[in-house]
């Protein structure tokens, strides 16, 4: 919100510097981001009238003028503007006048004819910043040898206040000046807003079909209205001290009410609507050109203000190319309602738009002004280009319209907050003064929120004003006081940073992704998953909780493949969200995506491509750091995201908990990623337990390895063989591991040769050989009988 400080002060006018005002409005909880002149400095410019015009003798674009400057002299000038008139009210710098830039107004000589000052244009006093095409005229008003500046008040800064979502209400001159008011007790007086006579009994009727969305809305009709008249210099002045461009007088009047009330108004032209104002859904199909010339295909949840023909805006956001104000116009339909902040919320973001009325809107508008605003709007507009104003109509819905919040606030819990006691007048004179009806308790208080303040709902946003009035910085510094126990350390589970680090150490960078999603990209990588909808989304790639995080990390690998960042390792803990709102579960999460060669590039580096066992590597050295590496399983499984034939299903003492594999090619060639990426993600809960760490005596006896290839069927699973050998070998085997899998000649079709290696080891003896024979035996006989595995010769 950015706004003039003349203007303020002209609402309310505390005994304040421009600094400390601002430091007054941010230490309430308001912050303010900049503080600036309107103007760029100069001096020695006075309002002058053109009294003569004649064409210079030896330049075609050059006129040489005399001004009345209000001297009793009328200096002779060249002017080079095609604008320049005689009896226009001029800007005019005289000689020694310095300008924007340090520049200084001399006598000379132009084309041999002698110029005695300068008749500015806006952008060379700085008040615009593009190049003016012209000189600036003034209204016939304008006092004949005033100081400009003084004149214009141009002495004067723009405050631009970075308001929190909260606090819509402050989105506006009126809103701040009750702020300030409250802050230095002091009474706030803003213009008349006496209602307006109708002058004739025409109206234009109004129909709500969803007074859920619009509870209130108001109409009225304004025969006969100038819009080529010029809106005036005070107005101009302000809407652009304000951040808004001048564009015509019903426009700006429009833009000018937002600004002094916070109301976002619309004005139609009467001779393009048809039948009546109809309030309404967008139908399936239908499509909106909007004011920036922009054409949109409506969403059936868009709000929009319709005629009998079709739609003529999108409610609360920006109105229609064909229905506004144009030279043509003559008679124009006035609109100011009340739009509920749900009805609103994310439409202009669904069509990549962002306008002061959706802004407003969004937060919340005073659902109690919408009359007064369109009385205001009436007055400037008659005062400005006339016309004949007809009666309001209005289409409000009582049972619709935001309902009474009276929230009590306990003296107890407001000492505890604030960490002293304020007297019980303080306490309702600064909730009196926020506009709240108060009322005393036996605990307390309670206070009934003023229609204006959307965010007051519960005890602690009472505490929250009550503090920031009084002055955070009036409360004592205190140190909390809790009796607090040492939390055990659990050493069966394994830390979470822990986990990170050890991601860290073998080559992985953490990635912070979004936890919403696109629901395109979502439904590619896993189209069977449910998850809640955004009702307000950031924007239309991002409106649906994430189901896993294989999305975030895919995103993330796409933006690093478009900088040229070709070998990846990122991974993520977060949360995922399974199931609708009413039966929805959060479950923490770990995952990691690679991609691109083995070993970064190198003179003596492989550049083989990494696989689905580099990552299952990576994982494992997760899963053993639990002490509990025998807890967990990879089984062959299909997953829609996933490549069949390299994807795993994770499980965790016979549970499922997570999945590991190779992109699927479909869903690589859907997203447009060129390279293979392999990717995994399990359940932190499980990740992160273990068992206790127990010391076990290193044996002095030497170990006895045997090593045994076995032939088996190809699709059987080495995890099935080294089962049923750990379950044979007794309990003196210390170690299996697999150390070669062949294939080719001297082994038949269909089957693979697996080379495993077995350790045993005694703690109190040497074992023979011939009880490590017998075991052995017996491991060949189990593989033989249950599994059709043969010793390889």
């Amino acid at each position: 919100m950015k706004f003039s400080e003349q203007w303020l002060r002209d609402w309310v006018s505390p005994a304040l510097a421009t600094q400390a005002l601002a430091d007054q409005i941010t230490m309430a909880g308001l912050e303010v981001d900049a503080v600036e002149p309107v103007a760029a400095a100069f001096e020695g410019v006075v309002v002058a009238e053109v009294v003569e015009k004649r064409q210079h003798p030896d330049a075609d674009k050059l006129s040489v003028c005399r001004v009345d400057d209000g001297s009793g002299e009328t200096p002779q000038v060249v002017c080079g503007a095609p604008n320049v008139a005689v009896g226009q009210r001029v800007p005019f710098a005289r000689v020694g006048a310095v300008l924007p830039g340090d520049f200084k107004i001399r006598k000379a000589k132009l084309r041999g004819v002698e110029s005695r000052g300068m008749i500015c244009s806006a952008s060379e006093l700085g008040l615009e910043e593009e190049t003016s095409p012209g000189i600036m005229e003034l209204p016939a008003t304008a006092p004949l040898g005033e100081g400009f500046r003084d004149w214009l008040g141009l002495d004067d800064h723009a405050i631009e206040v970075d308001l929190t979502p909260n606090r819509g209400d402050c989105l506006s001159v009126k809103g701040l000046a009750r702020e300030v008011g409250v802050l230095n007790r002091l009474p706030v007086e803003g213009p008349a807003l006496a209602p307006v006579a109708a002058t004739h009994d025409e109206t234009f009727p109004v129909r709500v079909e969803d007074p859920s969305r619009c509870p209130r809305y108001i109409g009225r009709l304004i025969k006969g209205v100038d819009v080529a008249a010029e809106t005036p210099l005070w107005m101009v002045e302000r809407l652009r001290r304000g951040g808004i461009r001048a564009i015509d007088p019903v426009v700006d009047v429009t833009n000018y009410v937002m600004l002094e009330l916070g109301q976002p108004l619309h004005a139609f032209d009467r001779a393009n609507l048809q039948g009546a104002v109809i309030v309404r859904l967008a139908r399936e199909g239908e499509r909106l050109v909007l004011l920036d010339g922009q054409e949109v295909r409506l969403d059936a949840a868009t709000l929009v203000i319709a005629d009998e023909r079709g739609p003529l805006a999108i409610a609360g956001v920006m109105g229609g190319e064909h229905s506004g104000v144009s030279a043509e116009t003559r008679d124009i339909f006035l609109e100011s309602a009340f739009f509920t902040p749900l009805a609103v919320a994310g439409q202009a973001r669904t069509y990549g738009l962002h306008t002061d009325a959706s802004h407003r809107f969004e937060r919340g508008v005073d659902f109690e002004l919408t009359r007064q605003a369109t009385e205001r709007a009436t007055a400037l507009l008659l005062e400005i280009v006339g016309g004949e104003p007809g009666p309001l109509v209005e289409v409000a819905s009582r049972e619709q319209l935001p309902s009474e919040r009276r929230v009590p606030l306990r003296a107890a819990r407001l000492e505890q907050a604030l960490g002293k006691a304020l007297p019980t007048e303080e306490v309702v004179e600064i909730l009196e003064r926020l506009g709240m009806v108060v009322e005393g308790r036996a605990d307390g208080w309670s206070a009934l929120a003023p229609s204006w303040r959307f965010d007051i709902a519960i005890e602690e946003d009472l505490i929250e004003e009550v503090a920031r009035i009084h002055g955070y910085n009036r409360l004592p510094v205190r140190r909390p006081a809790a009796r607090l126990a040492l939390r055990p350390d659990r050493e069966a589970r394994t830390p979470l940073a822990r986990l990170r680090r050890q991601m860290v150490a073998r080559g992985y960078q953490e990635a912070v992704t979004y936890s919403f999603v696109s629901p395109e990209l979502q439904q590619a990588l896993l189209p069977e998953a449910v998850s809640p909808a955004l009702a307000n989304p950031i924007s239309s790639d991002l409106s649906v909780m994430r189901a896993s995080l294989f999305p975030g990390l895919v995103r993330a690998l796409e933006y690093n493949l478009n900088r040229q960042q070709t070998r990846v390792r990122l991974f993520e803990t977060g949360l995922v969200f399974r199931g609708e709102l009413d039966d929805l579960s959060q479950v923490p999460m770990l995952g990691a995506l690679v991609c691109g060669t083995r070993e970064p590039e190198g003179w003596a580096g492989s550049q083989e491509e990494v696989d689905f066992f580099d990552l299952k590597g990576d994982l494992e050295s997760l899963l053993a750091m639990g002490g509990e590496a025998a807890a967990w399983r990879f089984e062959p499984a299909e997953h829609p995201a996933l490549h069949p034939g390299q994807c795993a299903r994770i499980l965790h003492r016979g549970e499922e908990a997570g999945w590991i594999g190779t992109l699927h090619p479909a869903v690589r060639a859907e997203l447009g990623l060129r390279v293979d990426a392999v990717l995994f993600e399990v359940r932190l809960d499980a990740l992160t337990q273990g068992q206790v760490p127990a010391f076990t005596p290193l044996s002095r006896f030497p170990e006895v390895r045997r090593d045994l290839a076995f032939l088996v069927d190809e699709d059987l699973p080495v995890q099935a063989l080294l089962d049923t050998i750990r379950g044979r070998a007794g309990e003196w085997l210390v170690e299996s591991h697999l150390f070669d899998v062949y294939r080719g000649k001297g082994v038949p079709e269909g089957r693979k040769s697996v080379a495993l290696g077995l350790t045993w080891q005694h703690p109190s003896r040497t074992l023979n050989d011939e009880e490590i024979n017998e075991l052995v035996d017996a491991i060949v006989g189990e593989s033989r009988q249950h599994l059709g595995a043969e010793l390889r010769g």
